[in-house]
């Protein structure tokens, strides 16, 4: 009996040593994969606005009549998150939370302006459907056109004092809050911090 017992506890012994070998290289695996993977970012097109430029100054009209100077510099050096949108693009609408949640946490240094282009009344009966009406919104096809806006959803962060901080393809929250994230680093965007980071 006490034979049995002294090989069956070895082998219980042997499979827990196995057990942790393979953890162990689990573990390794799992590291070796995070530094693979990067992070994602707003995806930064090649024709988007350069970081570090000065951003086009487009003066915009406002779904409630007042024109607003997009991309100039802003006296309380307050910065201005600038999301192109479209009533059609089911992508805009899933990022409009994500918007709403930014707007609130960032109040102290952010604007948030939502651009778009096209039939005044379409888009009036967007800003009512989705409650839009906390948001300064601008249709303007020269803004599209100076802040080079190829694809939907598209964002650009403007620093306080006019210059570009962040551009490119937004399609998740994690792609929105990648643009403060790379201007708090200074760079044009994460996937340029990881690359640096690697060299």
């Amino acid at each position: 009996m006490n034979e049995a017992l002294l090989v069956s506890n070895l082998v219980l012994w042997i499979v827990v040593v196995v057990l942790a070998g393979i953890v162990a290289a689990l573990v390794r695996q799992v590291g070796i994969l995070y530094e693979r993977v990067a992070p994602a970012g707003a995806l930064v097109l090649p024709q988007s606005l350069a970081f570090g430029e000065a951003a086009p100054i487009v003066d915009a009209e406002g779904l409630d009549g007042t024109v607003r100077a997009i991309g100039a510099a802003h006296p309380q050096g307050r910065s201005t998150l600038v999301f192109f949108l479209s009533p059609t693009c089911p992508v805009c609408k899933q990022l409009l939370p994500a918007l709403r949640g930014i707007a609130r946490a960032e109040s102290g240094w952010l604007d948030v302006v939502l651009a778009s282009d096209g039939a005044r009344a379409e888009h009036a009966a967007f800003v009512t459907r989705e409650r839009l009406d906390e948001f300064p919104y601008v249709l303007s096809t020269p803004l599209g056109v100076s802040y080079r806006v190829g694809k939907l959803p598209y964002a650009v962060l403007v620093d306080g004092g006019g210059i570009v901080r962040g551009a490119g393809l937004v399609n998740s929250r994690e792609h929105l809050e990648s643009l403060f994230e790379a201007a708090e680093r200074g760079v044009a965007s994460i996937q340029d911090y990881v690359e640096g980071a690697r060299a």
